[in-house]
């Protein structure tokens, strides 16, 4: 495992839970950061703060990934500040709203792609030709365990999403491995600390969820961030297309 000091990563997503997780995590050992935000950036502010008083290099940078002209502005940004990238974490994504399959609408539909798909591919279009040719650079996406199983009733465009990052990180691999570019995905089950429980779970589903959890908890942001901190440092590694599952034994591939 490579050391992630003095590395350049571009994580986004960082506002709250797994994503400021993974960005506390990787500013903690060490890396110069872009932290790229949509709404809040009171968290990443902080990390920033953080990094700049360990004398590393942070910057923060707001967009809505799903149009690509803000991609291309959050990524020249980041160019503009680091150079280039060892490391690229794809974390943003939502569920937006439970929708039953009666009720759902071509615009939900369209909705959630865009999030959870093309915000993906933009971003790693974009920051391609930045990513460590030489050295060898490291690309981690966040999927779920909705991915692995199907999610809980309401989110089947949701799941079908994160199902589909499964299969782009496979494919992305073999795409390129030439460029000695790895690419590898985690699948979070329950974690609660994020927005996204606490928008779309109720105290009674999380109970019950938790209930069946072979290791008897929920998960928390961190759990994530250790895998993917992991996966960051195999940029000089021989580990790629290949999925972490986060879930406390639930799924177990």
């Amino acid at each position: 495992m490579g050391t992630l000091k003095g590395k350049n990563a571009f994580v986004t997503g960082t506002s709250q839970g797994i994503g400021a997780a993974i960005a506390e995590t990787l500013v903690n050992a060490g890396c110069n950061i872009c932290m790229h935000y949509f709404s809040s950036d009171e968290e990443p502010k902080k990390l920033q703060k953080i990094a700049e008083e360990n004398k590393q290099k942070a910057i923060c940078v707001q967009g809505d990934l799903t149009k690509e002209a803000d991609v291309v502005k959050c990524v020249k940004a980041g160019v503009d500040f680091l150079g280039s990238f060892d490391i690229l974490i794809n974390n943003s994504g939502s569920l937006v709203k439970r929708s039953y399959i009666p009720e759902i609408t071509l615009d939900y539909w369209k909705t959630l792609i865009d999030i959870n798909l093309t915000t993906m591919m933009l971003v790693t279009k974009e920051l391609l030709p930045y990513l460590n040719h030489q050295d060898g650079a490291s690309i981690v996406n966040v999927s779920s365990l909705a991915g692995r199983m199907g999610g809980h009733p309401g989110s089947l465009v949701y799941s079908t999403c994160k199902g589909a990052v499964l299969t782009w990180t496979r494919s992305l691999s073999k795409e390129l491995a030439v460029r000695k570019i790895r690419v590898n995905a985690v699948a979070p089950g329950f974690i609660e600390g994020t927005r996204f429980h606490e928008t779309h779970t109720t105290k009674e589903s999380a109970l019950k969820t938790i209930a069946s959890i072979p290791l008897g908890r929920s998960g928390n942001p961190f759990d994530v961030a250790r895998a993917v901190a992991f996966l960051a440092s195999e940029y000089d590694g021989f580990i790629t297309g290949e999925t972490i599952d986060i879930n406390g034994g639930v799924y177990c591939a």
